[in-house]
């Protein structure tokens, strides 16, 4: 597959202003969609191909303006559930008594850092905290290279790590034209199309490749940044270990494993973290998304040791991270996951999810297959008569859930054929059937 072959992440699924008969929208959608065109010029990027003017949510819904309740599967950022009441109350108390920078003291920060350093494995003792997922990722490789002396990153082929200019580069799905840095290697996702009955064995080999052609080139190894669930490149858990092999690789040739967690993180794979399911301890990780369930906090998670070799040559400081109304929403999601039990209810109702969908793929051969682990899942959308990726047909599932069933959903992959499920955590059994039944009634439509 070549370049022009991908389709870059945010055109999967999304509205094209360009050629949308505008005429045939409600007057107030059709002003709005107007307004943010010339506001926002070129770079906004909607969904669907009727994009939603959307008023409020809760929970697993979304409410429109023209009162149509929406059942959300798409959004994973408000994980513990929209507006959830606990979060939104913990957010509010905060800034009504204090919201200021990390240069002074307050015990909300110290209580949720300590919170949130007890879930990870006791190596990873130091927390940097940041805005954003992006942040996260782009220090995380400043702090790679300056610990290996490195330079050169493998990712997967349809990575997307966020939008700084350094992590733009080591995001090849961000592309639209162009190649990737000359300090930049990509090894296929783990699937076995690419690597056979032995995906862990495969894929290190690749990795290993990989650095070999890093060291050729005169560039120094740094390290390996994989997002554990390989979300943009269409879902890919396993089988459970298969990273440890390329983990290993990795650290023989001096370079350390960066364990993007940004989406997969905090219960969505129904253990806490993603690389829990490989039984590996990674040397950095980073955060984001639903670390605030919708307030915008990140962080990475680490050695002590790699945080002195930065400290070395750089000082870091970010003015609205780890601010105390940040610290106190992500006390919050983190007291909910646990008292709510959400890690759990992802873990078995994902897994009844993804068993209900695997039925529905023996009666409609448009669903070509089904992966993921807890409440992530990748449904592949295939041609019937050949097997071969459809994305026609999965933008019409898309679409036809959203306008016909009122369910949302997305895309991900290096073509766009794959229907990304990710609800958030509070999700229920009757929903979960729900979605279950509207893919059935979609499914049965394209026959």
């Amino acid at each position: 597959m070549t370049m022009k072959d991908k389709k870059e992440i945010l055109a999967l699924n999304a509205f094209a202003l360009e050629s949308a008969d505008l005429s045939t929208f409600e007057d107030n959608l059709a002003e709005l969609l107007r307004r943010r065109e010339q506001i926002f010029g070129s770079l906004s990027v909607l969904f669907y191909q009727r994009p939603l003017h959307i008023v409020s949510a809760r929970g697993c819904s979304i409410l429109a303006a023209d009162g149509t309740r929406y059942l959300d599967f798409y959004n994973n950022v408000p994980s513990v559930g929209h507006c959830h009441p606990r979060v939104t109350k913990a957010v509010c108390d905060q800034i009504q008594r204090l919201n200021i920078n990390t240069r002074y003291l307050y015990r909300i920060l110290n209580d949720y850092a300590e919170k949130l350093l007890s879930l990870f494995p006791p190596e990873l003792s130091n927390l940097v905290l940041t805005c954003t997922g992006s942040e996260s990722n782009d220090l995380a490789l400043r702090i790679v290279r300056y610990f290996t002396k490195g330079e050169g990153f493998i990712v997967s082929s349809n990575a997307y790590h966020g939008n700084t200019a350094a992590v733009t580069e080591v995001s090849p799905a961000s592309y639209r034209q162009g190649s990737l840095p000359r300090y930049v290697r990509t090894v296929p996702p783990p699937d076995p199309l690419y690597y056979g009955s032995d995906v862990g064995k495969g894929f290190a080999e690749a990795v290993a490749a990989e650095i070999q052609d890093l060291q050729q080139a005169g560039i120094p190894f740094a390290g390996l940044l994989v997002d554990t669930i390989f979300s943009s490149d269409g879902v890919y858990v396993d089988p459970p270990g298969f990273l440890q092999a390329a983990v290993d690789v990795v650290h023989e040739a001096g370079g350390l494993w960066i364990a993007d967690e940004v989406q997969p993180g905090f219960g969505r794979t129904g253990t806490m973290w993603g690389f829990e399911r490989h039984g590996v301890v990674p040397d950095l990780v980073t955060l984001g998304k639903a670390m605030g369930n919708g307030f915008p906090m990140a962080g990475i998670v680490t050695r002590p040791e790699y945080l002195r070799a930065f400290s070395e040559h750089f000082g870091y400081f970010n003015t609205f991270a780890g601010n105390p109304v940040a610290a106190a929403a992500g006390l919050a999601v983190l007291e909910v996951i646990e008292e709510e039990g959400l890690v759990e209810n992802a873990s078995w109702l994902g897994t009844k999810l993804r068993s209900w969908i695997q039925d529905l793929s023996t009666h409609y051969p448009v669903i070509g297959g089904v992966r993921g682990a807890g409440l992530y899942l990748g449904i592949d959308i295939v041609d019937p008569k050949d097997g071969r990726p459809d994305v026609r047909r999965a933008t019409r599932i898309i679409n036809a859930l959203c306008e016909e069933k009122q369910i949302l959903i997305g895309a991900t992959g290096s073509l766009g054929h794959i229907l990304k499920i990710r609800p958030p955590l509070c999700l229920q059994s009757p929903e979960a059937e729900l979605f279950a039944e509207a893919l059935e009634d979609v499914c049965r439509a394209l026959l």
